[in-house]
């Protein structure tokens, strides 16, 4: 089973929603057969590399609110971060464009090390504060994540996976996807938002069953033919 997850470091709820699906596929009795894809998605394609607003000034700029409502705002999804052991830090957390965070996660992902760097650069972002636009940055998260420090360098001066990270967001247009996090799996059903365990657990099982492979029981040897029908077992579809 498949389940390709479109996301954004920058977006609190695909944190909170990675949490919530883990738990959930915690829960699944198959998740040793679940291989987990992250695609890439900006939910601010255009913001500066550095910016001189915090987090919350943005908010109150891009929804039209005040910059105490959007600190109400933020102190409510902190509440839902705690409740899955998140620490959102949003009055210190830098504000930068994540195009390079991203194209890092598919580099990563080359090597067998997206989701370990995914799980990293939220962390930087949400709980430590951490600049993830910075190369210097994700150089060391890419090396404390296993990966060549020399060859990560390279790859960010140069503009390796810039394709790839398009693609990805081609591919969420293509697929109706307007907003973050957004979970396809198998790529027959489409779950969007950061939805409770259960619920993650339950799309889960429903696409295990529903394709979930016949098993064959052998019945007695020797069974005879008679009008027509021969019959050597029985059929049942159960889970392998």
């Amino acid at each position: 089973m498949k389940v390709e997850i479109w996301s954004d470091i920058m977006c609190p709820f695909c944190y909170i929603g990675k949490r919530r699906f883990e738990a959930g596929l915690e829960q699944f009795a198959h998740k040793e057969e679940v291989e987990i894809v992250y695609r890439s998605f900006e939910l601010s394609p255009d913001s500066p590399k550095d910016s001189a607003n915090n987090v919350h000034e943005m908010l109150a700029s891009k929804y039209g609110m005040s910059v105490e409502q959007a600190k109400a705002m933020n102190a409510d999804v902190g509440k839902q971060a705690e409740a899955v052991g998140l620490d959102f830090q949003f009055d210190t957390m830098v504000l930068t464009n994540t195009f390079d965070a991203h194209r890092l996660i598919q580099f990563a992902s080359q090597q067998g090390k997206g989701k370990e760097v995914a799980e990293m650069l939220f962390k930087a972002y949400f709980t430590d504060s951490s600049h993830v636009g910075d190369h210097e940055t994700l150089i060391e998260i890419a090396e404390q994540a296993g990966l060549s420090r020399e060859e990560t360098a390279a790859m960010l001066a140069g503009n390796q996976y810039s394709e790839e990270v398009r693609a990805d967001e081609e591919e969420a247009r293509q697929l109706g996807v307007n907003g973050v996090p957004f979970y396809v799996i198998n790529r027959k059903y489409g779950v969007s938002g950061a939805q409770p365990s259960e619920a993650f657990l339950q799309v889960l099982q429903k696409v295990w069953d529903e394709e979930k492979p016949l098993q064959i029981i052998q019945g007695d040897a020797g069974q005879a033919c008679s009008d027509g029908v021969c019959s050597t077992g029985n059929l049942n579809p159960d889970s392998k």
